[in-house]
């Protein structure tokens, strides 16, 4: 059976900077009761404790922090740069070991995101570009989608799951 890397926000466990979560989610409950989700939060894998100051990735994106053009700040200058190098290395370990090919992440997260994240201004204002974890997954030939793409996500599963 075809696993899935899944943020843990994503499930309802409260491991969001802000000590809260993003789910439940009808879809992920549905491949969690399969026994298909594996769960990880790169950012509290990665050391950071709930709650913890938001971060932003100012002037990059996540293959900029891998590549040290860029560093994961909070807007008080505090550098979260290693943790979240660290929590994205553990999930690919996840990924290699379950031989996962689709990661539900959080939208627009500095580790999570796969299509946008914040700017690194602390204003709101979110730009193309992917997180760090989201950078490396791809990077490793995952399919990477949001909560905001589970249909996608789906038919991605179904078409992987027809040719296994």
């Amino acid at each position: 059976m075809e696993k899935i890397l899944v943020s843990r926000c994503l499930l309802g466990h409260k491991v969001r900077y802000d000590g809260g979560a993003s789910g439940p989610f009808d879809q992920l409950a549905a491949w969690q009761a399969e026994g298909r989700v594996v769960a990880v939060c790169p950012e509290v894998a990665g050391g950071l404790p709930t709650p913890r100051p938001s971060a932003e990735i100012p002037g990059g994106q996540g293959i900029d922090v891998w590549e040290g053009r860029a560093q994961v700040l909070t807007a008080e200058g505090e550098d979260f740069s290693a943790a979240f190098l660290d929590g994205a290395r553990q999930a690919l370990a996840l990924v290699q070991r379950h031989a996962i090919r689709i990661a539900i992440l959080k939208a627009n997260s500095p580790s999570c995101g796969n299509v946008l994240t914040y700017d690194g201004t602390f204003s709101g204002v979110k730009v193309s570009g992917e997180g760090v974890t989201a950078a490396l997954l791809k990077r490793h030939g995952v399919q990477v989608f949001s909560e905001l793409q589970l249909p996608e996500a789906a038919l991605a599963l179904a078409h992987l799951s027809s040719h296994t």
